[in-house]
């Protein structure tokens, strides 16, 4: 079964020098689980060898099996990098499981990747006319056959020359840890449409993460984001050199990273996510008023746009749907492809208590397919609800994503399904209505406007994906 959310794609953390590494890799995956369950993985080294440890589950099942022969302090481990997965490209096959480790230029080379290649079939079919054998299904392996390649070519056995020009070579959304026994590096995509920041730590630490909440459990404190096109190393002695690979014509942050992914204690493309949530919450009050006795998030994704609207509205706030967190986020799950609509009956259940005979506004985040909607709706309503008005803080989902995030076929998105004045009909509505894209965006303050990519409202596709509908 998969909710009525977009499916997310992966999270990285990796950690170089300092006291610790193994313990702050478990806790920044840890923090960031929410971004893919569906396998982890973890690469330390110690100067002088790698070892890989992945399979599928969740972080604390990886770091509960680890070989005894990684808590032998003689190993010493000095740095390391890992991944959280859900799968958008490749599938869920247990070999795409990340990181991916290689033996290249007489090192063994680690990679983890969060993001989607556009241009990966036309590499690939490239790759596999010269001869190039791929051992997974992922695009991640694209690069590490683009970084052999490169050293064949003209990098001369230089592995960070080689990553240089294989990142020139692809076209799409990535944010990347590598990682050889000695060295670390970080890169981001040219559009910065993924998320990639670095912290440090009182000990001499750095640590890199997806999403800033990996930070504060880690002990380290907020730096910087490594920037769009941006290569950071550490070398040996955990001295940075930084360098710029790739420019682009614009930036193209993911919108839906405030919107949905991102977890709310996190600080993405500059900006609070919590304070962007309760900011898009005030500006649908603003657009969308409506009369009613109760705001009623959907948790746990809703709650800040709801605190954002009952405040800005003045109608109070009640948690009248109680969630089982033993459900977890169904959304991501692989393993479920079915029932939808009886997964979120027992993933989220109305209080009558809290709701009976009282007009009810609930506020989401997003609708993508519509069937865990009008499930909720319905649940309302047989637990007494005498209105049901819903708003939710983003556009319409109109378009699929090519760059890291799983939607599904235009055909199956809810605001495809059926015409636009008969959304609110459709889900058994008292009256439904959207945040507009202008005013989702007046919500971000770090950048202006035109750095975002708002592709899966407004099909405006920051670069063309392989097969993308000529219509578009």
């Amino acid at each position: 079964m998969v909710d009525d959310k977009p499916r997310e794609y992966c999270g990285l953390c990796g950690v170089t020098g300092g006291e610790g590494v193994l313990e702050r890799l478990h806790a920044g995956l840890h923090s960031l689980q929410h971004r893919g369950q569906e396998a982890a993985g973890v690469m330390v080294g110690n100067g002088a060898e790698c070892r890989l440890h992945k399979q599928p589950g969740l972080v604390g099942a990886l770091f509960g099996c680890l070989p005894t022969a990684w808590l032998d302090p003689r190993f010493g481990i000095a740095r390391g990098i890992g991944h959280v997965r859900y799968g958008t490209a490749g599938g869920s096959l247990a070999v795409n499981a990340q990181p991916l480790m290689v033996n290249m230029a007489g090192q063994t080379v680690g990679i983890a990747h969060n993001g989607t290649l556009c241009n990966a079939g036309a590499l690939r079919r490239e790759l596999q006319a010269e001869g190039a054998l791929f051992q997974t299904t992922t695009d991640t392996e694209l690069i590490l056959h683009l970084m052999a390649r490169a050293l064949l070519r003209r990098c001369h056995g230089n592995l960070w020359e080689a990553l240089a020009e294989a990142l020139r070579q692809v076209q799409g959304a990535y944010s990347l840890l590598l990682m050889t026994a000695d060295t670390m590096v970080a890169a981001r995509d040219p559009y910065g449409w993924r998320p990639l920041a670095i912290a440090d730590t009182s000990d001499g630490s750095y640590v890199v993460a997806s999403e800033t909440i990996a930070f504060g459990v880690t002990g380290a404190t907020t730096l910087r984001d490594v920037e769009p096109g941006e290569m950071v190393i550490w070398d040996h002695n955990n001295r940075i050199t930084s360098q710029r690979f790739a420019e682009a014509p614009r930036h193209a942050h993911c919108i839906f990273e405030h919107v949905y992914f991102a977890r709310p204690g996190s600080r993405v493309f500059g900006d609070s996510v919590y304070e962007v949530r309760k900011a898009m919450g005030r500006q649908l009050a603003r657009e969308a008023p409506v009369d009613a006795d109760v705001i009623v998030p959907v948790p746990d994704s809703g709650l800040y746009a709801a605190l954002g609207f009952a405040e800005q509205s003045g109608i109070p706030l009640d948690l009248a749907l109680s969630r089982n967190h033993y459900v977890g986020r169904t959304f991501i799950d692989p393993a479920l492809k079915a029932s939808r609509l009886q997964q979120a009956g027992a993933k989220l259940q109305p209080i009558p208590e809290a709701i009976a005979g009282k007009r009810v506004c609930l506020i989401d985040d997003s609708i993508v397919r519509g069937n865990t909607s009008r499930s909720r709706v319905g649940s309302l309503r047989a637990a007494g609800a005498r209105e049901v008005h819903l708003r939710v803080s983003c556009p319409p989902h109109r378009y699929g994503c090519f760059f890291g995030i799983d939607f599904p076929e235009r055909a199956a998105l809810f605001a495809n399904q059926v015409p636009a004045g008969d959304l609110c009909r459709s889900l058994r509505l008292d009256s439904l209505h959207y945040l507009s894209q202008a005013g989702m965006l007046s919500c971000v303050k770090a950048h202006p406007p035109e750095d975002y990519c708002c592709a899966c409202f407004d099909g405006q596709y920051p670069v063309r994906p392989e097969g993308l509908p000529d219509d578009l």
